[in-house]
């Protein structure tokens, strides 16, 4: 039995008050749109379709290879926007699964209960099965009137609700599954609105009328139907989501000293024995793999990180560090940093676009860019490569176990011979070859240096 999921992403979400559509907002670093497609491709199987409107080609363009659309070129309401998509989905599929876009923290699982409680009990008697929660917080949903054998009669918006109705508890979540062929017969029945507008709950009082069953399955946890209208309600879902994450990652061997305090985005992995300490976000696509420590107050983005590497309040970004590696306090890898096995990057040192090579050890107030530096180098501190002429950068070379001493300036192109030595406050115009002390600004070759 084939089931699609239609997701509306049409409105402008003019409460959010901004000009970047509310579906794009992000929410721990991904739109809200993506866990919307996330969560529905896991359920079905297949790619969703996206009712898109304000903002298409941003949502198109953020999705093209994920989903596919379907405009609604007016926004007339939720059942004009899922008649929008009969002509796409009729005869390819045997239900319908529709969701939202701005409701980005239901997770598949909720959504494939919904498709098994209907499809199992697929029947031309029971059309619709919705998702309800109960909760003391409306949150603005409509509530669920049932009669007195429980079964659902309609749905009752809070606006236009009797005290007696606002008192019920039970909501609706506008989650729903609908057999395809009674839900491309019933759409033309909904009637317009005083807004001139169709909205999809009106086809639980249409399968009413017809002496059909409506089907409600209550969700477990009510924070997954939290629905972003404002920005108060994108701080809300980024303190469950980022609860939820953290959870996962504590259940699976991960120390996280204090939750509160600490972001970590969806697509990030990381390994066992992992510590991380307060005000830490590690966002992207981040690999951190075991017995690492990591904060606090360290940001690392869209960067892999080895085995048992100590991390103090230090941003690394597009980065790779090996295992072993120690970087901080107030350390900054910039995009293109590569740091080998045991590697040391001291308090304030700065490196970009560049390799360092195992046990290569940078104690402090350095910066590295545009280099290529072998194993069981020591750049003393204060040392900087000038790589930048104000119109090109240049490569920086150093040869295996140099060493570079305390403010030395190395103007590049310059390459650094194995073992060459530099004197404190060298600037090194030229070429130094390999086991040779230069000394001066400019600085000069005096000796060649004896292996001990």
């Amino acid at each position: 039995m084939r089931t699609r999921a239609v997701i509306l992403a049409a409105g402008h979400g003019t409460r959010m008050r901004s000009s970047l559509p509310k579906v794009m907002h992000p929410l721990m670093g991904q739109p809200l749109v993506w866990y919307s497609i996330n969560a529905a491709q896991l359920a079905t199987g297949t790619k969703p379709t996206i009712v898109i409107g304000y903002g298409a080609d941003q949502v198109r363009l953020f999705a093209q290879e994920s989903a596919n659309f379907v405009v609604q070129e007016q926004q007339l309401g939720t059942g004009h926007a899922v008649q929008q998509v009969e002509s796409f989905l009729r005869g390819k599929t045997d239900f319908v699964l529709v969701t939202t876009a701005d409701m980005p923290l239901l997770t598949s699982e909720t959504l494939h209960n919904i498709i098994q409680t209907h499809t199992t009990h697929a029947s031309p008697n029971t059309p619709i099965t919705m998702l309800t929660l109960v909760s003391e917080d409306s949150h603005g949903f409509g509530r669920i009137i049932r009669n007195e054998n429980g079964d659902v009669v309609s749905i009752v918006e809070e606006a236009v609700a009797t005290p007696e109705q606002l008192a019920i508890q039970e909501y609706n979540a506008s989650v729903y599954c609908f057999s395809a062929d009674w839900l491309w017969d019933a759409l033309p029945r909904i009637p317009m609105s005083p807004k001139g507008e169709y909205y999809l709950t009106d086809l639980v009082s249409i399968a009413v009328e017809d002496h059909l069953t409506v089907r409600a399955l209550i969700i477990d946890d009510p924070t997954e139907t939290i629905g972003i209208n404002t920005r108060v309600h994108l701080a809300e879902a980024t303190d469950v989501l980022r609860k939820r994450i953290n959870t996962h990652w504590m259940l699976s061997g991960v120390t996280i000293m204090d939750p509160q305090t600490t972001y970590i985005e969806p697509r990030v992995d990381i390994g066992q024995d992992t510590v991380i300490l307060p005000n830490s976000y590690l966002q992207g696509n981040t690999a951190i793999r075991q017995a690492c420590t990591l904060g606090p107050n360290t940001i690392i983005i869209e960067s892999n990180i080895g085995d048992r590497c100590e991390i103090i309040a230090s941003v690394i970004e597009h980065a790779v560090v090996e295992d072993d590696v120690e970087i901080g306090p107030f350390a900054h890898l910039r995009k293109g940093a590569h740091l080998a096995q045991g590697v040391h990057i001291g308090n304030f040192g700065e490196i970009k676009n560049s390799y360092l090579g195992p046990g290569t050890k940078i104690g402090h107030f350095s910066y590295i860019g545009d280099a290529t530096i072998g194993s069981d180098v020591n750049i003393g501190a204060g040392t900087i490569t000038c790589n930048y002429d104000g119109k090109r950068k240049y490569p920086t070379e150093i040869g295996e176990g140099a060493f570079i001493g305390s403010d030395t300036m190395l103007v590049a192109p310059v390459k650094l011979g194995e073992g060459a030595r530099t004197g404190a406050g060298s600037v090194v115009t030229k070429d130094v070859p390999p086991k040779t002390l230069a000394v001066g600004a400019p600085a000069r070759a005096i000796r060649k240096i004896e292996n001990k």
